[in-house]
């Protein structure tokens, strides 16, 4: 009984750890982030069915796998990370790219102002995701 209990409390834990963690990014404004995004789209392209440039089409980037944007090649680092874009893995690769996934190659050295990410990250989450 006792080692039931231990097991209900680590894992209770581990929820509100992950919670606590899921908060961590704050809500930023899909317009500001909008306005924001010019300095990408000398790379990106974000309409459904857009081509890709230096780097990938970011329509419907959020929620899916990195590597899996039809049509771009990616680094082999990026095809091997297996990471799935939300808002803590967003904020995390757009504060230092090279930190999520070394030997990417996203030339980009980041963003540094948290606001400023957790607005471009509520503009990603506004793109369609059919491509």
């Amino acid at each position: 009984m006792q080692r039931n209990g231990l097991k209900l409390l680590v894992l209770a834990a581990a929820a509100l750890s992950g919670a606590a963690h899921a908060q961590a990014v704050p809500a930023g404004d899909p317009a500001v982030g909008q306005k924001l995004f010019i300095q990408c789209k000398a790379c990106h392209t974000t309409e459904p069915g857009g081509k890709n440039l230096v780097g990938p089409n970011l329509s419907g980037i959020m929620g899916s796998k990195t590597g899996e944007v039809p049509g771009f090649v990616f680094s082999p680092a990026m095809q091997k990370a297996n990471i799935t874009w939300d808002a803590t893995t967003m904020d995390a690769w757009l504060k230092r790219p090279s930190a999520v996934i070394p030997g990417t190659k996203m030339v980009f050295a980041g963003m540094p102002d948290p606001k400023k990410r957790a607005d471009v990250i509520a503009y990603l989450n506004t793109l369609k995701k059919k491509r």
